[in-house]
């Protein structure tokens, strides 16, 4: 039998073209042109509790939702706020939103409040939507009303389902996210409802199939949490979704993937490094994962080599920002090199470059930067910040201040955030560098590395260290940590200073902190 040689990473791009139409409508794209008798959604409480949607319930109550969030004052342009878990009914709220060309704004019920607060003031959503467990959270004062909706209790069951779909362009605003950033108060991002058809992480690294089970495990307040919604449910998949009882249970998690034969997953490095924690996970928990993929913070190479190895299945690493994702990933159809964050994505003008917006040679470290406007993931700006979004998208290149180099095959190497860089005794160092090898130390479990001031290198590079279960701080295991970094790296790269933590700060979506750990070197 014939087999159908493997495309070129060449040929992949050569042959991408960019199909964005004038008049666009999220909500039609990814639910309203699915047969009504498809599956659509497989849902799980922690609890137990199920149900299962096709295309057509979903329809209908995506259409109930709309007349709901209409008949509460909603109209094209405003701001619909949603603070709600993950369920059918949240779903059918993002749906209705942009049936009416309203604006989503989709926040974490692990928010603190007074980050919803901010948000709420920056936005000011004509219609807050929430639960009776959240609802006492808010000052109704920020929004114009509050919506309870909770599982059957009539409020979009007794709306009526005649189709509703405003005629929106593609440019039209759809989403607002606002960044986890580390300086300052989180800043709106502004999407259009073109923004969903950028990505094709879906089509290229996971290659989605109609029909068949996706999972994915990001919190439904992100780009690396909606995205891995809508972007499957545009191919056709159904979307199995599980409402967890509060942080994230590794075993619950793979036990509930197992159940439901789950064949596509998008994850993330900290889950799966609180996976990597589980004995014989892959006997414990068998799958029938056909594709993994994960994305929002460098995924090290030990973690490809479990996961691997319990379920034989290469993961693949993609990359991007809030403002543009994903901008460089992993392909089935080429080679994987771990640790590296793959090649530009097709259709997507990626270059490292210097500080005068030159490239940077072969193997040298520069910034990632995206050419601007020049795929229709592109933002229509940051929420009424005129100037910053000037700034950052009305140049010729986007700079994501993220640091990387390339290697003679064009893969890229991530090596930390492009203000991150650690200067000891002249050398460049990269966090992340030495953070991926003191994860390869068998008493590691999660390693920040920053810069710490030194009277005679100026700077060195300490290493704070989070201990996996069965290993007690000392001296000794101190002392183990940084001769196998020095062995693994360098001389002049391992940490000389090595702090024993708890834990490390971070934001919501899971990046360290680094800039905390910094000021923290410089306080002391």
């Amino acid at each position: 039998m014939a087999t159908t040689a493997a495309p070129t990473y060449e040929q992949v791009r050569a042959e991408h073209r960019w199909e964005v139409p004038e008049r666009y409508n999220i909500a039609w794209d990814v639910c309203d042109k699915h047969p009504r008798d498809g599956l659509a959604m497989l849902w799980e409480r922690h609890d137990g509790a199920r149900r299962n949607l096709t295309w057509g319930e979903l329809q209908d109550l995506a259409n109930q939702a709309a007349h709901v969030l209409r008949a509460a004052g909603v109209g094209r342009g405003d701001r619909v706020a949603v603070v709600l878990p993950p369920t059918p009914e949240t779903a059918a709220i993002f749906l209705g939103t942009w049936k009416l060309g309203a604006v989503l704004l989709s926040m974490s019920v692990l928010y603190g409040d007074e980050g919803i607060r901010h948000r709420l003031a920056d936005s000011e959503p004509a219609v807050l939507v929430t639960d009776a467990a959240n609802v006492g959270r808010f000052d109704a004062g920020l929004v114009g009303r509050v919506l309870v909706v909770d599982e059957g209790d009539g409020l979009l069951a007794g709306a009526p389902t005649a189709p509703v779909l405003a005629d929106t362009s593609c440019d039209d605003p759809a989403q607002l996210y606002y960044t986890s950033g580390t300086t300052g108060l989180a800043k709106g991002i502004v999407h259009a409802h073109r923004y969903i058809l950028g990505h094709e992480e879906f089509r290229y690294c996971h290659e989605v199939q109609p029909g068949e089970r996706f999972h994915g495990m990001g919190e439904w307040a992100w780009a690396a949490g909606i995205a891995p919604l809508l972007g499957p449910w545009r191919l056709g998949a159904t979307q199995c979704v599980y409402q967890r009882a509060g942080g994230f249970d590794p075993a619950e998690q793979l036990d509930f993937l197992s159940r439901h034969e789950v064949t596509n997953v998008f994850t993330t490095p900290t889950a799966m490094r609180a996976m990597m924690t589980l004995r014989d996970a892959g006997r414990r928990f068998p799958q029938r994962f056909r594709r993994v993929c994960s994305a929002g913070e460098p995924l090290n190479p030990e973690a490809i080599r479990w996961f691997r190895e319990q379920y034989g299945v290469t993961v693949l690493d993609y990359y991007g920002l809030t403002e543009s994702y994903p901008l460089v990933g992993n392909f089935p159809w080429m080679e994987v090199r771990e640790g590296s964050m793959g090649k530009p994505m097709p259709g997507w003008e990626v270059a490292i470059l210097d500080e005068d917006e030159r490239p940077v040679a072969q193997g040298e470290r520069g910034e990632i930067c995206l050419r601007a406007r020049s795929n229709p993931h592109y933002p229509l700006g940051y929420w009424r910040r005129p100037g910053e979004s000037e700034e950052a998208f009305g140049g010729e290149w986007f700079h994501t201040k993220d640091a990387a180099s390339q290697d003679e095959d064009g893969y890229y190497w991530y090596e930390g955030r492009a203000d991150d860089v650690i200067i000891a005794a002249g050398y460049r160092i990269g966090p992340f560098e030495v953070e991926s090898v003191c994860l390869e130390h068998p008493a590691v479990r999660e390693a920040a590395a920053v810069a710490s001031p030194d009277p005679v290198k100026g700077n060195v590079v300490k290493a704070f260290v989070v201990l996996a279960d069965g290993h007690e701080p000392s001296d000794e295991l101190a002392a183990s940590i940084r001769a196998h970094v020095r062995g693994r790296l360098s001389a002049y790269a391992y940490p000389r200073k090595l702090e024993f933590v708890a834990d490390l700060p971070k934001t919501l979506t899971g990046k360290i902190r680094r800039i905390e750990l910094r000021q923290r070197e410089l306080e002391r």
